[in-house]
């Protein structure tokens, strides 16, 4: 599933000219070709060296992460999406279950298509597999705190999960919500709406 969502993205990235690839994305300060980065980043550092590498930035994350997408984003873009295409077939993740990579693609993927307007979805079945992990768990992203006390129900597959305030919406948008996008709440229902958006972080 991870490599067919990152052969997915590849092929949206394919037809971008200079301004949209220097797009903001909706993550933090990034623009589009920065994501994809690290996005590449992240499908070649393995375990020992993700750690050597958060070591010398002194557990800094922030400055873990933009070295290591500096690695990958080349002298344009693209050799950027080339150094992406090459890492599609990747099994190397710095660490953790499976389900928290398939994440990142999704997530960032998302954060690149919207500003871009690209309606691309992710695989159904790829969806759910994230929806269940993030309910479950903190990896990455404070997911299930985000929704502590809420019930999630989604509108376009059989997922449902917690008690509480309902938030209802497609499954793309309960994760994006639960990663902390909080522009995807404004496609959810619910009276647990609003708390899921004051605990969104950029």
């Amino acid at each position: 599933m991870i490599h067919a969502e990152r052969a997915a993205l590849a092929e949206d990235l394919e037809t971008l000219d200079e301004v949209q690839w220097a797009m903001p994305s909706l993550c933090g300060k990034w623009s589009v070709r920065e994501v994809v980065a690290h996005l590449s980043a992240a499908a070649s550092v393995g375990r020992l060296r993700w750690f050597g590498s958060v070591l010398g930035a002194g557990f800094d994350f922030d400055l873990h992460n933009q070295r290591r997408l500096e690695e990958h984003l080349g002298d344009s873009p693209a050799a950027t999406l080339a150094e992406f295409r090459r890492l599609i077939p990747s099994t190397i993740a710095p660490m953790g279950p499976t389900a928290a990579w398939l994440g990142e693609v999704i997530v960032h993927s998302a954060d690149i298509r919207r500003p871009l307007s690209v309606s691309t979805a992710p695989r159904r079945e790829a969806l759910v597999e994230v929806a269940r992990f993030y309910v479950s768990k903190d990896f990455a992203v404070p997911s299930q705190r985000a929704v502590e006390g809420l019930r999630l129900e989604s509108t376009d597959e059989d997922f449902c999960a917690g008690d509480g305030m309902m938030v209802a919406g497609t499954t793309l948008a309960l994760i994006m919500a639960m990663a902390g996008r909080a522009a995807f709440c404004d496609e959810l229902i619910g009276e647990g709406v609003e708390l899921l958006r004051s605990r969104c972080t950029t």
